[in-house]
């Protein structure tokens, strides 16, 4: 399965930022959306990730306040990215072993969408459950010898 495969599902909706958005309003609009992350994005450029992680961190730098910073200061400027062609298990090794939770899906320069380790893990137990299903269907129908007599 491709990172290709997971967007296709995922669908297309993706909320960006600028790196000069404050990040109090960057909060609010992740909790608004429901959303975990947010791609910066600069002159049609992908500039850095907003994560409830980089939220998490201002807030303990401010000593418990966002105050008046901006995403830039704040963001990962040097996310992890896929292609639409990445292996599903290469996404996994990356998440794992990154400790990253989404990632930007790029075809060359252009953002495609974001995949967050919910949709890797939702689209290989739909995958396992596909094959599970087929499995015990080969299985049930398996055709049965006539014994002998």
């Amino acid at each position: 399965m491709k990172v290709s495969e997971i967007l296709q599902v995922k669908g297309n909706i993706l909320f960006t930022i600028t790196p000069d958005t404050s990040i109090t309003e960057a909060a609010s609009i992740m909790e608004e959306k429901d959303i975990g992350s947010l791609v910066v994005m600069e002159f049609g450029t992908l500039v850095g990730v907003l994560t409830f992680r980089e939220v998490i961190r201002a807030l303990d730098k401010q000593t418990g306040s966002l105050g008046p910073g901006t995403v830039r200061k704040f963001m990962d400027d040097h996310p992890l990215t896929v292609t639409p062609e990445t292996e599903v298990n290469e996404v996994r090794r990356m998440m794992l072993e990154k400790h990253s939770r989404y990632l930007p899906v790029m075809d060359a320069k252009v953002l495609l969408g974001v995949i967050s380790f919910y949709d890797v893990a939702r689209a290989v137990l739909e995958a396992q459950s596909f094959e599970n299903k087929m499995l015990k269907a080969y299985i049930r129908d398996w055709p049965v010898e006539e014994s002998e007599e």
